[in-house]
This record gives structure tokens, sequence and C-alpha cells, in this order.
């Protein structure tokens, strides 16, 4: 078990360090990146061996991605968007949106006619609801942390109570 787990951090590390280089992140942000897709991952994976569902898992690891990517966006002073974004890629639902597609194409094929028109439409439906929910638990647990976290600028804030607004 444990080496299953540490084989998919490490392979999520370098799929995210991919990403972090397709978008050009800075090199102080690469292994942040890289990091932070590899931890996200294997708590995905250990929560689906553990049997939790798929929304879960994946809820639960990118919102670990989008705190941990806040704290180190203070760390080394980089948006954190520069790192969580391909650290969260490693978590898209690729397969399923195929699925879903593949459906459709069959469906149009076929018709509305035929005995398997009825299993291939609830697959399809059912594949697209899950790709539609998995990516938007991806942007929901990133957006938590950021959420929760926002700091005002300290300049921003002094300036508008020197014209004398009220904030709150």
């Amino acid at each position: 078990m444990l080496i299953d787990i540490l084989k998919d951090a490490l392979l999520s590390f370098f799929v995210a360090i991919g990403f972090a280089l397709l978008f050009e992140t800075p090199k102080k942000g690469l292994l942040v990146a890289g990091l932070l897709g590899g931890l996200g991952h294997a708590i995905r994976f250990t929560l689906l061996y553990f049997g939790f569902g798929l929304i879960s898992a994946t809820l639960s690891g990118t919102v670990v991605i989008g705190l941990l990517g806040i704290y180190c966006a203070h760390k080394i002073h980089t948006p954190p968007v520069v790192f969580t974004l391909p650290a969260c890629i490693t978590m898209i639902p690729g397969l399923y949106a195929y699925k879903t597609m593949l459906g459709c194409i069959r469906i149009y094929e076929e018709g509305t006619t035929g005995a398997k028109t009825a299993f291939l439409l609830h697959d399809t439906v059912y594949n697209f609801i899950l790709t539609s929910s998995l990516l938007f638990c991806l942007a929901i647990g990133i957006c938590i942390a950021a959420l929760l976290f926002r700091k005002k600028s300290v300049k921003k804030i002094k300036k508008i109570k020197d014209l004398g607004i009220k904030i709150f």
C-alpha cells in the first residue's frame, strides 16, 4: 500500500512539474508545484483506497493543495495560482470526459431507437455528471483556501482610512 502511494505521488509530482513548465512557472515555484501535485494526488489515492467516494477524495486533495498553496505563496512571495493550478491538473477527470464524448457520439450514430440506447444514455449522463462534479470540486477546493485566507493589502487599508472612509 505504501509503495503504491509513493508511486502515485512520484508520478503526480512529475506531471505537475511538467504542467508548471508548460505554464512558464518561475523556477522558485516548480518544486512547490510538484510537491503540491504529488501530495494532493496521494491524498486522493489514499482516500480512494480506504473507500471514500471519488468526488470527496478529489475535493479533499484539492483543498489540501489550496491551503498549502496559500502558505507556500507567502513563503516564496509568488501568487498561489502559479503552482496550485499545475498541481490540480493531475486530478482532472480526463477518462470520464472522454467516455462522455464517446457516449454522445454513439448516441448520435445509433439514434434514439434500439435496445442499447437507454443504457448508453444512462452511462453518458452519469459520466457527464461525474466529470462536471469533479471539475467543480477542483475549482471549489482551490477557491476555499483563497477565500478563507485572503489578505487585504495593508497599504490600501491605510490609505482608505486616511480618506475617512469606514470599512465594515
